[in-house]
């Protein structure tokens, strides 16, 4: 099953975390653009880090990022075994 194969392969979880990473910071710099017109880091920090509701938004970050990390992940690697199937074949 390509699934199983796919997730014990830790070259798939290796991507899945630069990939997530990745994702989480640059969306939040595109946030912080748009939501304060600049890189303006003292007004982010007061919104998302200051007080409690830090640990919302960095497991919400988190979460996040795994989730598209391995999600665009997952198909990168689908993608190649379907080549690598095909090659095969040939």
């Amino acid at each position: 099953m390509a699934f199983k194969r796919i997730v014990r392969d830790k070259a798939f979880w290796k991507s899945v975390i630069i990939m997530g990473l990745a994702f989480a910071i640059i969306y939040q710099f595109i946030s912080m653009l748009f939501d304060y017109g600049g890189l303006d880091f003292s007004a982010f920090y007061e919104d998302k880090l200051a007080g409690a509701q830090w640990v919302k938004f960095v497991i919400g970050t988190l979460v996040a990022a795994f989730l598209y990390g391995f999600i665009i992940t997952y198909g990168q690697f689908v993608s190649r075994i379907k080549k690598e199937k095909r090659e095969r074949q040939n």
